[in-house]
């Protein structure tokens, strides 16, 4: 049986993310404004709502730390993860100790936020190649400690997650072939010898490197920084042979065009690197 898994986070990774994230917050001092100005058994009451349209992601987590500041907290959810809500719809009814719901808001709202943000530009780069039958992929470009929740919320927005992990599967890029002296052919069935039994992906930045590649048995292409027209000539000359990704300076205004080509694939680090936070508000009341 799974573990069950809050915006990406297993028990342990959340209490542990929970706890950093509110001691950074809390300081040694806790939060002096509302001990010197709510007397200790004071009550408060509050909805979480959305001021702009977007998709949620990250609900499970800003309720995790009202709940670490008070354990007897009464959440309510009124929104789930993955849905597209408009400006006023309210995610989340939260009740309990006033100084406690006071202290646990920003930590919740930044988080929350933050992967609503994610999960919403992906969502619309998502509705940007719909009907193309290409799949959008998230990347490693996230923000440092934050990959897991990150992730997740690409995933609340409608993208498939690439790797988690340098573990997760082989990618040989540019770097990697240069260092091992050039030949992009030597470099893959090198890669296939190791017996890691992960997939083995190549970055192919000029048509003339695809043959090669899938002549030593490279089992997926990355081309990375090509436009539509390379692009196409790239899908004709794999034909269906392998899965074809593409990535490198893709924008809301490229992004139709590149998946017309006939890719497989289209990843994009704008997603977890470059998305506002949503506005996300905690209303008294």
């Amino acid at each position: 049986m799974s573990e069950a898994m809050t915006a990406g986070l297993d028990a342990e990774q959340l209490a542990d993310f929970v706890a950093r994230v509110l001691a950074e917050d809390l300081g040694t001092g806790g939060d002096v404004t509302s001990a010197a100005t709510i007397p200790p058994g004071a009550t408060l009451t509050a909805t979480l709502a959305m001021r702009e349209d977007g998709v949620v992601a990250g609900l499970g987590l800003a309720a995790a730390f009202f709940v670490a500041m008070d354990a007897g907290a009464v959440i309510e959810m009124l929104a789930r993860d993955g849905d597209r809500v408009l400006a006023g719809a309210n995610l989340m009814r939260i009740a309990g100790n006033a100084r406690a719901m006071l202290a646990a808001e920003r930590s919740a709202l930044n988080s929350l936020q933050h992967l609503t943000g994610i999960a919403t530009m992906t969502r619309a780069y998502l509705d940007a190649i719909a009907g193309t039958g290409c799949i959008l992929l998230d990347t490693r470009k996230t923000n440092p400690g934050l990959r897991a929740p990150e992730k997740y919320a690409t995933k609340m927005g409608g993208a498939q997650n690439h790797r988690m992990r340098l573990d997760d599967g082989i990618l040989i890029k540019d770097n990697h072939i240069a260092v091992a002296g050039g030949d992009i052919a030597g470099t893959v069935r090198s890669a296939l010898a190791g017996g890691s039994g992960l997939q083995v992906q190549v970055e192919v930045d000029r048509l003339d490197q695809i043959e090669p590649a899938l002549a030593a048995g490279a089992q997926r292409l990355l081309c990375d920084n090509m436009g539509p027209t390379a692009l196409r000539a790239a899908v004709a000359l794999v034909a269906g042979r392998v899965p074809i990704e593409a990535s490198g300076g893709v924008r809301m205004e490229t992004i139709r065009a590149l998946a017309e080509t006939g890719v497989t694939y289209i990843s994009l680090g704008r997603i977890t690197q470059s998305a506002p936070a949503a506005d996300i508000g905690m209303d008294y009341g």
